[in-house]
């Protein structure tokens, strides 16, 4: 582990401790590696509630980092959200599946520029996100899991994520919660009878916010209207932080649940 992620799983753990847990969110999930078909070895954690925890099925919660968490030791995607969400998830009485892949040294979830006005989405994933595609349907497919309350969310690098297997398997997930990310707007139509919540700092200077803006604008303009959007004024690219610390963005993020064959929300 390099000094730069040992300070990060640090952070994590005392992040966490701040609640009511006695470890670090790593602490409660198994550690585990997937191989895709690709030959990518992703590391990645999962939470699984006990069966004393929760009676039947339940949702499955994908989260993807951002660009710094990336590596190989399987801890350090835990940093951001994950304290927020874990502590939802266990304490706040609403077990859930979560999933948190770590993205590979030097590769992204998304093959984008992450300064750049636009991007065309790739007709195949990038192989991280192959990977996450496959390992997260292996890992749904063994759990108790309600396949009608599948969410994903990401921050920054895995905005861009978020917006990417959204926009691939619009049928899929219940809900997302992209956050600082960008996503194709020729791709707009294929969202809009998902349930999405956006975040994005107005003073971004990372990702710029125009990329929000012209996703939620295009998903309007073809006819979408469960699109909600929050620009946070004044601030900058963090704003993951104080989006994951208010519950109820995951109130609204676990309320959704497909309905019919159409994959549509009611």
């Amino acid at each position: 582990m390099t000094s730069r992620q040992a300070c990060l799983a640090g952070a994590a753990a005392a992040l966490f401790s701040s609640g009511a847990f006695a470890g670090d969110p790593a602490s409660l999930m198994t550690a585990k590696t997937f191989t895709s078909s690709e030959g990518l070895a992703l590391p990645y954690r999962i939470y699984v509630p006990a069966a004393s925890d929760a009676t039947g099925k339940v949702p499955a919660v994908l989260f993807l980092h951002g660009a710094g968490e990336r590596g190989t030791n399987n801890v350090a995607q835990m940093l951001h959200c994950i304290p927020q969400l874990m502590r939802y998830v266990v304490e706040g009485g609403h077990p859930a599946v979560v999933v948190v892949p770590q993205c590979p040294t030097g590769m992204q979830w998304v093959d984008a520029p992450w300064g750049a006005l636009s991007h065309v989405m790739s007709e195949k994933p990038s192989k991280p996100m192959q990977a996450v595609i496959e390992m997260f349907e292996t890992e749904i497919a063994a759990a108790p899991v309600d396949r009608s309350r599948l969410y994903v969310s990401g921050i920054s690098m895995g905005g861009y994520g978020t917006w990417d297997v959204l926009q691939r398997f619009p049928e899929k997930f219940a809900a997302g919660m992209p956050i600082c990310g960008g996503g194709d707007t020729n791709l707009a139509a294929r969202l809009v009878n998902i349930p999405i919540h956006v975040v994005h700092g107005e003073k971004d200077s990372a990702v710029p916010v125009t990329r929000s803006r012209s996703m939620v604008e295009a998903i309007k303009t073809a006819g979408g209207r469960k699109i909600t959007y929050l620009e946070r004024a004044g601030e900058g690219h963090g704003v993951w932080t104080p989006t994951y610390n208010d519950v109820a963005n995951l109130d609204w993020l676990f309320s959704h649940a497909l309905r019919g064959c159409n994959g549509q929300d009611k």
